[in-house]
């Protein structure tokens, strides 16, 4: 008998990216040099905003060493940043200039560039440019009433209204109706590696580069081309390692247009790396929204309709997303709850802070924490479980595919499946949530603060509409797939490799997958959304399985037997059901489907493939997140004793790096739910801009986080039946952390912001007190 192929999707095999990360050969932003490059560094604002009077470059251009100094004079033929999916009438007045004009809208907002042979030089003379502002009195209350952001506009850039049934006619008739006021704090992810960009031209080729790119190389360089007005064949970005993307890397700011146009009219390379307060004031921050949100409530604690008005503090100006982040709080809000009713009205508000983009699960993080704090409002007030209250409103697996008359990343809201209540209940038994109430009683009856936590969630993966990839067998049967997706740490050749290695019967270790290079193949969607395995994965296979038919066909020509009785193992083709017979390797067929072989007959020349995926739908991964809380009443510190992530993933490629994208989701959570956050002063300075300042979790903070994976509800969207991952583990730690913090304070309702500092938990514990003594 001959051996059957090896399994490898489903298999939890080690990571292919990491040998040379550990060995210290990876080739990050700041390990990329080219010959007589010039170093750049930005003069950026010191005030949140005002007019701009002048700045006085004479010092700086005088000194030795530098090349040129820009202000926005000498770069005004370019145009304001574009948004990624092309220009967007309505929002274009709120771009960003590549240098500030006329007014400044942040501390940190760039004013000018410096370039000169090194990168001493560079911040040395950016500290002779003198910047003249006038100050004006900065925005930062993003839910006050707006005032003017530039002639004939204010500072509501726009409005997201979704929503649908009759709302106004179920709250006026509604048994109870249940309103909140919740707010998240401004945080964002703090990559171990801050932003990097080198931009080079070849005169000779007529090629403008790019390197340090990330997260989506190909539409970056669409817009970077249409910006330069350049071909895109003359355009090219390279991704190289990444160490941390999460929404904040890989994005167009203001220095990677820099490097661009000075690449071209300086005629030498440029690099430019931030420093970690830049990152902290510059970088894309995120998160920051209010929420009044009500709920119209049956006798028997169904809800009926969902109100909501929140506000989204943008920041300076809209980048690159547009108002994407607001879009998607609108659509997904909803969660896995039917909820015949529903109105949403997100207001985009501009101000004088950092712009703020995506973070790790953009809109969700957001809108979890919003309708989880509502349901366990309803279930106080109608003096229901938390549990009972969440499964008398899911939605039940007979209604999937559930379709939702309302939009998220411009696609139509369609659940592919689910089975919500049957995670829950494996949940709550995993965990011996009936043990944990008990324990809750006993802790506090001998005086601590002791909670459990829940929080159920829908998130969403696999954005279409279309990727593709390319498969080519070399003759020493080496499998290479190009691919236009990018890997930003998620494990994304590992799991390329792992898909294209099952269709070709190889072991996974002999694909090569390339990514994150735009000379390589001309169309990527890149890694942004959690699409990248969804996507690329089913492309690769589509790519495989024909690269597997030509394959088979040219083998049954070499080895006198129908394609329909071959299968391929171990990277030969054999004969199904045989032993020791007659085979033949991959790259053999290879070798005889070169353009020059006598044998490839009229098949066209090589081993190869192109394969592409399109979907109409994303897909929608769904999760149970249950946390244990204890709180030291004389400090407000928070230890969570344990923490779990159900999640329904589908179909896990490798549930190893399943599991690891969700325990790092979750620790990122962590940090936005208890310590994290971006705070300004009345005059608009930035007050988080060391670690000093902006408290991330340590390994001593993070739980050991149970995770339990099923693969209860495959999507029928993709032939994989695959769903995302990455961000499953953190859209819901604040939601969760927030219930069980507020189940151990005992007094529903209490916890109404994030991040729960221990300042705040204790200013709230000592209110609590004194109003007992009064």
């Amino acid at each position: 008998m001959s051996k059957p192929a090896e399994r490898w999707i489903g298999a939890s095999v080690p990571r292919l990216e990491d040998l040379p990360l550990v060995t210290g050969r990876g080739r990050f932003a700041g390990d990329v040099d080219f010959p007589h490059q010039l170093h750049m560094r930005i003069v950026r604002s010191s005030l949140a905003h005002g007019r701009l009077i002048s700045v006085d470059t004479a010092a700086a251009r005088a000194m030795d060493g530098v090349v040129a100094v820009w202000t926005a004079a000498d770069i005004a033929d370019l145009p304001p940043i574009e948004f990624r999916e092309g220009p967007i009438e309505k929002l274009a007045p709120y771009r960003q200039l590549v240098l500030a004009a006329e007014r400044v809208r942040y501390v940190g907002d760039p004013v000018a560039a410096v370039f000169a042979e090194d990168p001493y030089i560079a911040e040395d003379a950016a500290e002779c440019v003198v910047v003249e502002i006038e100050e004006l009195e900065p925005v930062l209350d993003a839910a006050a009433t707006p005032v003017e952001y530039r002639p004939g506009l204010d500072t509501e850039s726009t409005i997201c209204r979704q929503g649908y049934g009759d709302v106004d006619a179920i709250f006026a008739d509604a048994a109870t109706v249940v309103e909140i006021d919740v707010s998240i704090g401004r945080h964002s992810g703090v990559p171990l590696e801050t932003r990097g960009a080198i931009g080079r031209y070849d005169a000779a080729r007529d090629v403008l580069e790019l390197h340090g790119a990330a997260k989506v190389p190909h539409r970056n360089r669409e817009s970077l081309a249409r910006m330069l007005g350049r071909s895109t064949a003359g355009v090219h970005l390279y991704e190289g390692h990444v160490g941390g993307g999460f929404g904040i890397r890989g994005e167009i700011y203001p220095e990677d247009v820099l490097v661009l146009v000075a690449a071209m009219r300086l005629g030498r390379p440029v690099k430019w790396l931030e420093d970690r307060r830049e990152h902290m004031i510059a970088a894309n921050q995120s998160r920051q929204q209010r929420h009044r949100i009500r709920a119209a409530v049956d006798g028997e604690g169904r809800v009926l309709a969902i109100d909501d008005d929140f506000f989204h503090d943008q920041g300076a100006y809209l980048r690159t997303h547009g108002s994407r982040v607001v879009d998607t709080t609108c659509g997904i809000l909803p969660g896995p709850y039917r909820l015949p009713h529903y109105r949403v009205n997100g207001h985009v508000r501009m101000t004088n802070k950092t712009p703020c983009a995506t973070y790790r699960s953009p809109g969700r993080f957001e809108s979890n924490f919003a309708r989880e704090r509502l349901m366990d409002a309803v279930a106080e007030r109608l003096g229901l479980s938390r549990v009972e209250v969440r499964r008398r409103n899911l939605i039940a697996p007979r209604e999937m595919p559930f379709e939702r008359p309302l939009v998220a990343l411009g696609d139509d809201v369609v659940y592919d499946s689910g089975r919500y209540e049957a995670l829950l209940d494996k949940a709550l038994a995993h965990i011996g949530w009936d043990a944990l109430e008990r324990d809750v009683v006993s802790r506090r009856a001998a005086g601590e603060y002791f909670g459990l936590g829940l929080a159920i969630y829908v998130e969403k993966s696999g954005l279409g509409p279309t990727d593709g990839a390319r498969v080519n067998i070399h003759t020493s049967g080496e499998i290479e797939v190009i691919t236009g997706g990018a890997s930003v740490g998620q494990g994304f050749e590992t799991v390329i490799a792992q898909v294209c290695a099952e269709v070709l019967g190889s072991d996974y270790r002999q694909v090569r997958v390339i990514h994150g290079r735009t000379d390589r193949i001309e169309y990527g969607i890149g890694a942004h959304a959690t699409r990248a395995t969804v996507m690329t994965a089913n492309a690769a296979a589509v790519a495989a399985n024909k690269v597997r038919a030509k394959a088979l066909d040219m083998a049954a020509q070499l080895l006198q037997a129908d394609a329909a009785d071959l299968d391929i193992a171990d990277g030969r083709v054999v004969r199904k059901g045989e032993g020791e017979g007659a085979s033949i390797g991959l790259g053999e067929l290879a070798h005889h489907l070169r353009p020059t072989s006598p044998t490839r007959g009229d098949r066209d020349p090589g081993l190869t493939a192109e394969g592409w995926f399109n979907t109409s739908h994303m897909t929608y991964p769904y999760g149970v997140q249950i946390a244990v809380a204890a709180i030291d009443k004389d400090t407000g510190a928070v230890r969570i004793e344990k923490l779990l992530i159900a999640y329904d993933i589908g179909r896990a490629i490798n549930p190893m790096l399943v599991e690891g994208q969700l325990v790092g989701g979750f620790a990122q959570g962590l940090g936005g739910s208890l310590l994290e956050e971006f705070r300004y002063d009345e005059r608009g300075q930035p007050l988080s801009v060391t670690f000093a300042d902006y408290l991330l979790p340590t390994a001593h903070d993070v739980p050991n986080v149970d995770v339990m994976l099923t693969e209860d509800a495959p999507s029928g969207v993709n032939p994989l039946g695959i769903k995302g991952a990455g961000e499953g583990g953190i859209a819901a730690a604040g939601a969760v952390i927030a219930s069980a913090i507020d189940d151990a304070l005992g007094s529903a309702g209490t916890i109404t912001r994030l991040p729960i500092t221990p300042q705040y938990l204790k200013a709230t514990i000592d209110a609590a007190r004194a109003a007992v003594r009064v």
